[in-house]
């Protein structure tokens, strides 16, 4: 069967990170960093010729498994990591591509395919199906407006989001598709958000990211907005600096990714001019 997502305590994972983000507050930044435009290289894992089935691959959230037209191919099994059947699949006369939708919250490892004739088995494959997130950029309205914010919105973004929305890449570097369920910003951000807005994403569940692609994040919430409460951080004319950390859930085997950013909030009286800039901690 395929696993179903774990629970996750949100506030155990913010005390966790916003207590280091906030115990290593460094010097004011130097220089500004802008985030450049998105790009994608998509690509699927594949295995080598296994006799006659001639590919195994992931393309987007399923396993295709193609075989050789004059293949004596009746049924292809396709095994978890865990030794249990995953599917099963029929060849129809003519047919020689079957496959099996994994979707996004399987169990990562090594898949065996199995063809069959009848009851004897006429060849063997495997493909490893792992998922490697990674955060790669972090930017806002201010600083990366030809970012496609009119599309997400699907409007011009108000003065508060302007002042306040953020967004996060990421990139599926692994051989499988995996979804990202949950966004945080914790740390030294003008709101230390403890329950953003639903999971944090703007109007969506998740958010899948293929194997090989690069993908934005759009933030409901404002983490660089007003701050709201004692303990946000504000913009002041002599300057004011820290680090926080950017928390994304993704649901194969509900693991977390995070990074850690340098940020500066200077020249400004009103945190609507504020001068936001962001590096790599």
């Amino acid at each position: 069967m395929i696993p179903t997502d774990s629970p996750i305590d949100r506030r155990t994972v913010l005390r966790t990170f916003g207590g280091a983000a906030l115990a290593s507050v460094a010097g004011c930044l130097d220089g500004s960093r802008n985030s450049g435009t998105t790009t994608s290289d998509q690509t699927s894992a594949a295995t080598e010729r296994a006799g006659p089935l001639s590919r195994i691959a992931v393309e987007g959230q399923a396993v295709v498994v193609e075989v050789d037209a004059d293949a004596p191919v009746e049924q292809v099994n396709l095994i978890q990591p865990n030794g249990e059947l995953f599917g099963k699949r029929g060849l129809a006369a003519g047919a020689r591509q079957v496959s099996f939708e994994i979707g996004t919250a399987y169990e990562p490892g090594e898949y065996h395919v199995v063809a069959l004739d009848g009851d004897e088995t006429v060849a063997e494959g495997s493909l490893e199906i792992s998922p490697q997130i990674e955060i790669q950029d972090v930017g806002l309205f201010r600083n990366v407006p030809d970012k496609p914010w009119d599309e997400v919105y699907g409007e011009s973004p108000t003065d508060a989001k302007k002042n306040g929305e953020a967004f996060v890449t990421v990139k599926n570097r692994g051989s499988g598709p995996n979804a990202i369920v949950e966004l945080h910003f914790v740390g030294d951000v003008p709101n230390p958000i403890e329950n953003p807005r639903g999971n944090g994403i703007y109007e969506e569940s998740s958010v899948v990211v293929p194997a090989g692609e690069t993908v934005d994040i759009f933030s409901s919430s404002f983490p660089f907005g007003s701050a709201i409460g004692e303990d946000g951080m504000g913009c002041s004319t002599d300057g004011n600096c820290g680090q926080f950390t950017v928390v994304v859930d993704t649901r194969v085997a509900a693991r977390q990714v995070t990074k850690e950013y340098n940020v500066a909030y200077t020249d400004a009286e009103e945190m609507q001019n504020c001068e936001i800039t962001i590096s790599e901690a």
